[in-house]
């Protein structure tokens, strides 16, 4: 071994803190920065392979009328379609009496297949598989015994419960969808034989396309690809609908035109009165064709509950990792930079001799080349290993909002490659940069110390009344601050760092629940929403509400869905509320402007899609594709959904007619789950109302959107507390070892051991303080960024971070600074001063 490879082993012995503490940076660095950047794609992974493996299907027909074999043969034209037709309804069952989705079980069945999570599928007749909620949330256990209510039309009411399941179709385990029965909300789904429905045909058909089996349900690629396959699918339907409607109203038809022929044979004996059966005939005619008209409901797999949550929630999270992980990843460079070039700027007199024994530069340099490309590799291997296969695994352990069959973790090559060369930039970079610095010089020069930086009058110095009352120990403190601007900027940006990443993972998980919050106390003041019938009977409900005991208010409005266009921009499904009364609708809806009779107002985050401003022109199309343009005269704040509110007056202008109530919003006093239900069930019972929604759904909701943050949030903080605690012990030790000549000195002087702790520790408290300041205004500014880029089309995340994030972020700071003064006392005590104020010459 030759002698400069035998000092480089000396060098990585005799300073194995330094060589430990580099590795650990960039292993940080790198294992959060690739461990989040892996933990996105195995969430989507992970479900893949479970709707993969349970055959979920691509694209789901709900009928009101039930689907023929002639409907079958339809939809297996579609190129490469599975084609099933399933029997479904929703009914009302249970002790609680809840909204079920039930479906027909049949053994043949190749999509959709449930999970089993105890007991066994349905054997018999009277047999029946419970979602596992329904063990889990209500109670349920096995052999006991699940009785329906008498209006869901089953041949029989009551079933013995033989296993509980989950399903592809809900991968959410909290939401199951909504409906127009009981509360509105479904609360489990069920499975019975499908010979146990009184349904002729099936209602929902399921079409797979296995072409499409390996495609990332979540992908651009997929979703256009089901869109064509969708559309080409309700081309072959296109004339369906009337077909179908005849075919079931048939038998009734035949018999209403056995009538027809009986008043042609009137008609010339009694014409009038022949006029007469004839007009009674076609009344009879369009009211059978409009009861048993068939309509259709398309959906995809985003259609289903909770499967958009999913996929959004995957993309917050890697929204998080493009600019988290990123900013983690730069202060551990940038801090491996400053360690590397301390290292080098610390060999200068070996550097110097071995250039004067005749060594090349390139092989003096080599091997401090060789030093940081180890410390870089190794760290990153470690960090990559370590990020790739522990952070998504955690994540998705504690990620039990939703349910999947196996874990599925992929190396993620590219990032691992991308973090790779950032190591080596940081370590073999700065290596490369100060050894050619250092290599200029002679070797006289740099066998000798290097000059030490002379003291400069500081802005302190210059107010005397401030300075005067300085203690010497203080102004020296000062003084050192100034004297080392590079070692102060890089505290300052490693406290500052590590503060504002620890803000920032509790700003995140803040802002994702304030949405809720602050969608239903700024601007929604209403706790309930009612949908009447065509022709509800307001005072009828009215009634109702009155007698119930926690009903406080209403106003009544028209409310509609509507899509919007502006610019060649467009929104779908865009709420419009028109209030009967502005008055009163203030006191539900608080728009921040005033909702004159001439003003329409749209909500913040529609106008952004569609690029207007107040005074531009948007066209509105209802759902009965009429059309009419309107001119924007406000923009109102608005976090959930979007809005668009008309007055009275400018509804009448521009559609021809008063704005029919449809809709009342409620006040009501606080209410527990059954208060709801049972409310809700009173007034579906009426016959007035199609159903009722609650505003407490729509935050619980938003409120499980932010918890299933909390691991992602959890793994942020632990992982920038300890790269906090990694940076400042580094660059604290760096300063020592830098001034080693100058502490030895002061100590030779006679200060006490706690003295000459203080003047390095003077500094790091005021850098700490400093830092904290700055990291929490970069803080806001990571957070705002990176819930910008999380948003969703119908979300929008107000910057919010709790006085909590900002008290844990200092106490942990100053906790670390505390912990590193330890340290340093313990270390400064045991300095060999003669050794370090030895000449090097």
């Amino acid at each position: 071994m030759n002698p400069l490879t035998k000092n480089m082993w000396r060098d990585i012995n005799k300073s194995k803190g330094r060589f430990i503490a580099i590795i650990l940076i960039i292993m940080l660095g790198v294992l959060i920065f690739v461990g989040v950047k892996a933990a996105g794609p195995s969430l989507n992974d992970s479900l893949n392979k479970t709707v993969a493996d349970k055959n979920l299907s691509d694209i789901q027909v709900l009928s009101t009328t039930g689907f023929n074999e002639t409907d079958l043969n339809l939809a297996r034209e579609v190129p490469g379609a599975q084609v099933e037709a399933t029997k479904f309804k929703y009914v009302t069952g249970g002790k609680d009496k809840v909204a079920v989705a039930l479906y027909g079980y049949d053994k043949t069945a190749q999509q959709n297949k449930l999970i089993m999570r105890s007991g066994h599928l349905p054997r018999s007749n009277h047999e029946i598989v419970l979602d596992k909620k329904a063990k889990t949330k209500y109670g349920y256990k096995l052999g006991q015994q699940f009785k329906f209510t008498k209006n869901a039309g089953l041949r029989s009411r009551s079933y013995k419960i033989v296993g509980f399941a989950d399903s592809p179709q809900y991968i959410d385990n909290q939401s199951r969808g909504a409906t127009n029965i009981a509360d509105g909300q479904v609360r489990l789904f069920a499975y019975v034989p499908q010979e146990q429905l009184n349904l002729m045909v099936g209602t929902i058909l399921n079409l797979h396309f296995n072409s499409l089996k390996d495609k990332n349900t979540f992908s651009k690629s997929y979703k256009d690809s089901v869109d064509q396959k969708l559309r080409l699918l309700k081309q072959k339907f296109k004339n369906r609908s009337y077909q179908r409607t005849i075919e079931v109203a048939g038998t009734y038809l035949t018999a209403l035109n056995q009538q027809q022929q009986l008043i042609d044979q009137l008609k010339l004996t009694d014409p009038q009165r022949a006029d007469q059966q004839q007009t009674q005939l076609n009344s009879a005619k369009t009211k059978l064709l409009n009861k048993t008209k068939t309509t259709y409901t398309w959906q995809t797999r985003d259609d289903l509950a909770g499967f958009s949550a999913y996929g959004e929630s995957s993309d917050r999270i890697a929204a998080i990792a493009n600019v988290f992980p990123v900013f983690f990843f730069l202060i551990a460079a940038l801090i491996t930079f400053t360690t590397i070039t301390r290292m080098v700027e610390e060999a200068r007199s070996e550097i110097g001799t071995f250039k004067a024994l005749g060594y090349t530069k390139w092989e003096i340099s080599k091997n401090y080349y060789y030093y940081a490309i180890a410390a870089g590799v190794i760290g990153a291997i470690l960090g990559a290993i370590i990020g790739n296969e522990t952070l998504p695994r955690i994540v998705l352990a504690l990620y039990k909002q939703y349910i999947v069959l196996d874990w599925v973790v992929s190396l993620q090559w590219i990032t691992i490659l991308i973090s790779l060369v950032f190591s080596l930039l940081a370590t073999l970079g700065a290596a490369i940069i100060v050894i050619r610095k250092e290599l200029v010089e002679g070797p006289a020069a740099l066998m000798r110390p290097k000059t030490p930086k002379s003291a400069k009058k500081i802005l302190l110095e210059r107010i005397k009344p401030l300075w005067n009352h300085l203690s010497f120990n203080s102004k020296v403190s000062y003084r050192n601050l100034f004297r080392f601007k590079s070692r102060m900027f890089m505290t300052i940006i490693g406290i500052a760092g590590g503060t504002a990443l620890i803000l920032t993972g509790f700003g995140i998980q803040n802002s994702i629940g304030a949405s809720g919050a602050r969608q239903y106390s700024d601007v929604f003041n209403y706790q309930a929403v009612v949908k009447m019938t065509d022709n509800g009977d307001f005072a009828k409900v009215k009634n109702i509400l009155q007698q119930d005991g926690q009903y406080r208010s209403s106003t009544a409005i028209n409310s509609t869905t509507a899509k919007i266009t502006a610019k060649k921009e467009k929104v779908n499904d865009v709420n419009i509320y028109t209030p009967k009364a502005i008055s009163q609708f203030k006191n539900y809806v608080k728009l921040g402007s005033d909702l004159n009779q001439k003003r329409v107002v749209l909500t913040k985050k529609t106008a952004e899609l569609l690029k207007v401003e107040t005074g531009d022109k948007i066209q509105v199309t209802t759902a009965d594709g009429k059309k009419v343009n309107l001119k924007v005269g406000a923009i109102s704040e608005n976090f959930i959904g979007h809005f668009l509110y008309l007055s009275p007056t400018v509804y009448q202008e521009k559609f021809g007619q008063s704005a029919p109530t449809n809709t009342l919003l409620l006040h009501l006093k606080g209410q527990t789950n059954n208060q709801r239900q049972n409310l809700a069930n009173k007034l579906l019972n009426s016959g007035e109302v199609m159903g009722t929604s609650y505003t407490h759904d729509v935050m619980s909701t938003v409120s499980q959107m932010s918890s299933s943050l909390k691991p992602i949030i959890l793994i942020f903080v632990l992982l920038s507390g300890v790269l906090s605690f990694v940076v400042l012990y580094n660059l604290t030790n760096i300063n020592v070892s830098e001034r080693i000549r100058e502490l030895s000195t002061i100590k030779v002087l006679g200060f006490y051991n706690n003295e000459v702790t203080m003047y390095i520790v003077r500094e790091n408290i005021i850098l700490t303080i400093f830092g904290i300041i700055v990291g929490f205004g970069i803080g806001n500014l990571l957070t705002a960024y990176i819930l910008n880029q999380a948003a969703t089309e119908q979300v929008i995340f107000p910057l919010t971070i709790s006085w909590f994030g900002y008290l844990v972020a200092t106490l942990l700071m100053i906790i670390f600074t505390a912990i590193v003064m330890l340290v340093t006392h313990k270390k400064l005590q045991h300095i060999d001063m003669i050794g370090a104020l030895k000449s090097n010459e």
